[in-house]
């Protein structure tokens, strides 16, 4: 089977051979006499479309009923991450009958699990750049103007984020400078806005969490930076609204074949699904079937062919997310050069900052575990560019997941670190067609591509591509602004019209008008699914429309919560699954099933796993002499028996006697987390498990620590309470 590189279209605009040959200063002069030096690239729109859906999507029923009754598809796309939703979009609008089956959720693998960024790939350019590597650097240019169109397209989701590059050595300065404006200079009339170089003062200023010790200066370039669920979501949703038949928790579960009349061999002629929720099976049939499923691209390539040599080598990525402080709002951190010679990404991103990634060869599934040796390595790397000042510490860890990678490369390769992440379209005898390998910034010229070859190959009578410049959902309507009028207009909490504004853009309004009556004063409108973050529960109705089937996938894709902070969302679940239990009808035995699986979702793949393996039973007690003379001073001005442990009642007492009021039913779940045997109690031991793990920053934010302290302080400022005024005592 021949594969084919994907090689591009677009005209070559400097590049190693003609740096060398003209020199830096004059190709950065000529790009700054080209036309287009806007802040923001933009791409025109193609010609208007039809548009069966306008007015609201057909439902997950009829979109089932689409893709069985449907007598034959001209495309059945297979996948619906970026890649797979990209090509149902190019197809449908090229007027081809489209359909596209997801086995578990729309962006629920890799395309949900990446570092947040749009980018052409700063590493990428230096690789083809010292090794006069044409074809990396064709991957970077094309990457460079696909950032630029995903940027015009979709607004709301995605924005030019300026990254900072620190340095700490003299010679490094004009080294890295060359490169970044080498990379100002392939994006051409698509540059976002030029790169610069700040002084180590300046640096600072910008980035006050960063270590001053050595810093000679910092420069500053700019990428794009996205919500990519949600961006997988909506060029999933434009598809739907030009007339794809979509259907997530639809896997396949065989080809279908027929014999060519002409030739006499076997053509894939569609595909065996099955609903994953009901389990009933039924036959799509398509001209042609087009395989998208990333990292599991060899699976559907086997079930054509068991004797096709795999062309997949999976690499896991790990991220962690940390509290937002440890980055300044809008501005992102490179390190270069880490400790093993990979890059670390340092980002803003919905409030909290992510850092990442790892790159390590992995085994395929679609329940990637983040680990502690991957999250750990991350850590020490991001204290290594932080001041000494900023205290890094394991427990601040909010959420980590991990992401396949599905690479392209020659299955004899073990170095995955060196890997291009180009891709490939190869068609196979029986005419499957598969896409493999890629970045998330060019799903849509990637997509154009497989389209082209598949046309060409089944002789599918189909028009030009129509995506570039083509507004994805949500698009259309949105302006900067327009959270103020959902502020006016329906008296929303600031903050929360701004998240609806810049999740749903244009398609806000519909959320809003969904939104119950709050009872208070201010807000108005907008019941907040948790305190400390801007989801409000009408989110939760409209994900339905969206396509949610499972509590997982609101709290993971329609929001983000999961991804941004695990115990958050752990808190959100109950009245996540109380909703959609009453708007889809669930019995009370499926509402439990909802809740367990996604906090198994939670403890297993977003680091709720790890974050609470760092306080157990075996943990090392690490405290001085003082320490433990302290602590046990303070744990028994709450067991006053000396009983060896402490319970609510204990806790609500001391409460009570300094004028504090909490909720009780908060109670119970303050004590649960330090309650390591769950006997409902928390005993002395456990106490000094917790505060030794809270000395090595294992924990923190623990709400029985903060408040055992307090309330401490408090009693010592007061000096002794009377037994009267305690309530009585124990």
């Amino acid at each position: 089977m021949a594969f084919r590189k994907a090689l591009k279209r677009t005209a070559v605009i400097g590049g190693g051979a003609v740096a060398a040959a003209f020199g830096l200063s004059q190709l950065i002069e000529y790009r700054r006499t080209q036309h287009g030096l806007a802040r923001l690239a933009h791409v025109a729109a193609e010609a208007d479309l039809k548009v069966p859906y306008a007015d609201e999507f057909p439902s997950r029923q009829a979109q089932l009923a689409a893709l069985q009754n449907t007598e034959e598809f001209d495309v059945l796309v297979v996948g619906g991450g970026a890649t797979g939703v990209g090509c149902a979009l190019d197809a449908v609008t090229r007027n081809l009958k489209t359909a596209l089956v997801e086995r578990s959720d729309f962006s629920s693998g890799t395309s949900s699990r990446s570092t947040k960024l749009i980018h052409g790939g700063v590493r990428y350019l230096q690789k083809a750049i010292m090794q006069l590597d044409y074809e990396q650097y064709m991957m970077v240019k094309e990457a460079l103007h696909e950032r630029a169109n995903l940027l015009e397209i979709a607004p709301h989701l995605s924005a030019p984020l300026p990254i900072m590059l620190p340095v700490y050595k003299w010679w490094q300065l004009p080294y890295y400078w060359a490169g970044i404006k080498m990379y100002d200079l392939v994006a051409g009339i698509h540059c976002l806005k030029s790169s610069y170089v700040l002084s180590k003062t300046k640096a600072l200023e910008l980035f006050p969490m960063l270590k001053k010790d050595k810093l000679v200066g910092a420069i500053v370039y700019y990428d794009g930076q996205h919500n990519d669920a949600r961006m997988n979501l909506a060029i999933g949703l434009t598809a739907a609204r030009y007339g794809a038949a979509m259907a997530n928790y639809t896997e396949v579960v065989h080809l279908l074949k027929t014999n060519d009349p002409q030739t006499g061999k076997e053509k894939v002629c569609g595909a065996r699904c099955r609903d994953v929720i009901t389990g009933k099976e039924f036959d799509v049939k398509a001209k042609c079937v087009i395989n998208a499923t990333g990292p599991f691209t060899d699976s559907l390539r086997k079930m054509d062919n068991q004797e096709t040599q795999n062309i997949c080598q999976p690499s896991a990525g790990v991220h962690i997310v940390i509290p937002g402080y440890y980055s300044p709002d809008n501005m992102g951190l490179l390190d270069p050069a880490t400790s093993d010679g990979r890059v670390i990404f340092f980002l803003p991103w919905e409030k909290v900052t992510i850092a990442g990634t790892t790159d390590t060869p992995t085994k395929v599934t679609a329940h990637p575990i983040p680990g502690e040796d991957d999250i750990n390595f991350i850590l020490r790397e991001v204290r290594n560019y932080l001041s000494p000042d900023v205290e890094v510490r394991r427990g601040d860890v909010l959420a980590a997941w991990s992401g396949i990678r599905p690479l392209v490369t020659d299955p004899n390769s073990k170095d995955t670190q060196s890997i291009c992440r180009n891709h490939i379209v190869s068609i196979s005898d029986s005419g499957l067609v598969t896409i493999a390998g890629g970045k998330w910034t060019t799903y849509r010229s990637m997509a154009e591509e497989t389209l082209d070859a598949a046309i060409k190959a089944h002789s599918l009578p189909a028009e030009p591509c129509k995506t570039v410049g083509l507004q994805l959902e949500g698009g259309k309507g949105w302006t900067p602004t327009l959270y103020i009028r959902l502020v006016q207009d329906y008296g929303l909490e600031n903050e929360v019209a701004q998240h609806l504004a810049s999740t749903y853009g244009g398609k806000a309004f519909d959320v809003a008008k969904m939104a119950q009556v709050t009872g208070q004063r201010w807000p108005i409108v907008g019941k907040r699914l948790v305190s400390e973050f801007p989801y409000i529960e009408s989110e939760v109705l409209y994900a339905i429309k969206e396509y949610a089937c499972t509590a997982i996938d609101v709290i993971a894709r329609r929001t983000r919560l999961g991804f941004l902070n695990v115990q958050a969302a752990d808190e959100a679940l109950p009245r996540i699954v109380q909703i959609m239990g009453k708007e889809l009808d669930w019995c009370q035995e499926r509402k439990t099933a909802e809740l367990e699986a996604a906090r198994n979702f939670l403890y297993q793949e977003m680091g709720y796993r790890s974050r609470s393996e760092q306080l157990t039973k075996t943990s090392e007690i690490t405290l001085d002499y003082h320490e433990v003379v302290r602590y046990k001073k303070r744990f028994h001005k709450f067991d006053k028996e000396s009983k060896g442990f402490i319970t609510t009642v204990d806790v609500q007492q001391v409460l009570e006697s300094i004028n504090v009021h909490i909720d009780e039913n908060a109670l119970p779940d303050i004590l649960n987390e330090v309650d390591l045997n769950k006997n409902g109690q928390v005993e002395i031991d456990e106490f000094m498990q917790l505060m030794s793990a809270v000395k090595k920053g294992q924990v923190s934010d623990s709400r029985l620590a903060i408040l055992m302290k307090s309330a401490e302080e408090t009693l010592d400022k007061r000096g002794p309470v009377t037994v009267d005024r305690s309530g009585g005592g124990v």
